[in-house]
C-alpha cells in the first residue's frame, strides 16, 4: 500500500477513529487501526467489537491495499509531523514507512486479514434531523447515563422516536434527563432504542454544528452517519424503564432562576463539601433561596440568591453535581423549579423542550 496525502487531513480523520480503540482489549490488533487505499481515497476504521468508527480522507493512491497500524502511536506520530505533504507506505510485512518534510518514522502494523469483519447490516428504519439539534438534545441528557455495570440498561441513552418526536432520555435512579425534538415519520417507522454512552459520547465529540445526521436502526445495531463519520454501535438489550412515571404530574410551587447565578452560587458553597457529606441544601424563602452546606471538619459556606418566591419556607437537599449538571449545558437565561414537598422529587425546566428530575437527598 502506498498513499499521499495532506498532513492535517490525515490528523483529522485519525482523531475521528482512534479514540474508539480498546486500551484494555487481549486481541493486538484492535489496538490498531484498519487502512484501506483504493479508489483516491484512504479509509481508516477503528472498533471495541462493540462500537465501530469509518471515516475516509483523499489521497493520492500509488498502490492500493490494505494493513493496520498501531492507532495511538500512528495518531501521536502524525500530530508531531509539520503540516506539509504525508508519504506512507505499507511493505508486504505490514511494516509503515512514513515520511513528511524530514521527519521519517517507521512503524510495525498487523495484516488486515487478522483485522475483524466490520458489521454492515441492512438498515431498516431511518431519520434524518439537524446536527445542531440533536447535539443540543445529547448534550442535555447524556450526563444522567449511569456509570453502574448492575444497571445496564441505564448505561446508555434512550433515543424514543414516537408520535411524531425524538426523545431522549437518561437517568441513573437518582435523576433523569428528558429532551425532545418534532421530527416527521411514518407512524410504521416507531421505535425504541438504547444507545450506549460510549457510542453517544464519542457521536458527540464529532458532531458540529452544521448539516444533517442520519441515524439508521439496522437489527440490534444502530448506524449514525454524518458527511465525515459513520458510527455503528451494538444497542443494548433490555427495556429502558417508564420515564413517563417518574415525572411528576403536577406540583404545589414554580420558581424562576437565575441560571448562572444559582450555579454559581452552589458551585461555591459545594467547595466545602467531601465525598462522605456530598450535599448542599437550597432554603426557600420569601423573594430569595438560600444556597448553604456545612461539613465537619472542613467548614460551612451559604450564599442567597434573589428570586420571586412567596410560597412556604422549604429546606432540601441535593448533590450539587446532580444541580449543576443540567445548568452547565442550557443556554437559557432562566429556568424553573417545579416543587411539591422537602422529600418529593424536583422538576427543572427550560425555556427548551427540556426538563430534569431530581431526587432530594435525606436531611440528618
Amino acid at each position: 500500500m502506498k498513499v499521499t496525502l495532506n498532513r492535517d487531513s490525515l490528523l483529522d480523520a485519525l482523531s475521528r477513529v482512534q479514540s474508539v480503540v480498546s486500551t484494555k482489549s487481549t486481541i493486538p490488533v484492535l489496538s490498531n487501526v484498519l487502512l484501506e487505499a483504493e479508489n483516491g481515497q484512504l479509509r481508516l476504521s477503528a472498533t471495541d467489537m462493540e462500537l465501530t468508527a469509518v471515516t475516509s480522507v483523499e489521497a493520492e493512491v500509488g498502490l492500493a491495499g490494505r494493513s493496520t497500524l498501531p492507532a495511538k502511536r500512528f495518531h501521536s506520530m502524525i500530530r508531531e509531523l509539520p503540516p506539509s505533504t504525508v508519504e506512507l507506505e505499507v511493505d508486504d510485512s505490514h511494516n509503515a514507512s512514513i515520511r513528511c518534510g524530514g521527519s521519517y518514522f517507521k512503524l510495525m502494523g498487523l495484516p488486515a486479514t487478522e483485522y475483524p469483519e466490520l458489521p454492515d447490516p441492512e438498515t431498516k428504519q431511518s431519520f434524518r434531523l439537524e446536527k445542531e439539534k440533536l447535539r443540543f438534545m445529547l448534550r442535555c441528557v447524556q450526563y444522567a447515563a449511569s456509570v453502574d455495570e448492575t444497571r445496564f440498561v441505564l448505561n446508555g441513552i434512550l433515543f424514543s422516536f414516537k408520535e411524531q418526536k425524538l426523545t431522549t432520555v437518561a437517568t441513573d435512579g437518582r435523576r433523569l434527563a428528558l429532551s425532545e425534538q418534532e421530527l416527521e415519520f411514518p407512524e410504521s417507522e416507531e421505535i425504541d432504542m438504547v444507545v450506549p454512552a460510549k457510542a453517544v459520547n464519542e457521536l458527540l465529540r464529532n458532531l458540529g454544528d452544521e448539516g444533517e445526521v442520519e441515524i439508521s436502526a439496522a437489527g440490534n445495531h444502530v448506524r449514525i452517519q454524518t458527511e465525515t463519520l459513520t458510527l455503528m454501535t451494538k444497542l443494548i438489550d433490555g427495556t429502558f424503564p417508564n420515564f413517563r412515571q417518574v415525572i411528576p404530574a403536577s406540583c404545589n410551587e414554580r420558581i424562576a432562576l437565575e441560571r448562572e447565578s444559582l450555579q454559581a452560587a452552589v458551585r461555591r458553597v459545594a467547595l466545602v463539601t467531601n465525598e462522605q457529606s456530598n450535599s448542599i441544601k437550597l432554603h426557600f424563602m420569601e423573594n430569595a433561596v438560600e444556597v448553604l452546606s456545612s461539613t465537619p471538619d472542613i467548614g460551612e459556606a451559604n450564599e442567597k440568591v434573589p428570586v420571586k418566591y412567596s410560597g412556604p419556607e422549604m429546606t432540601i437537599a441535593y448533590n450539587p453535581e446532580f444541580l449543576t449538571a443540567p445548568l452547565r449545558v442550557l443556554d437559557s437565561d432562566e429556568v424553573y423549579f417545579e416543587l411539591t414537598d422537602e422529600m418529593s422529587p424536583g422538576v427543572m425546566k427550560s425555556d427548551v423542550s427540556f426538563l430534569y428530575v431530581i431526587m432530594p437527598m435525606r436531611i440528618q
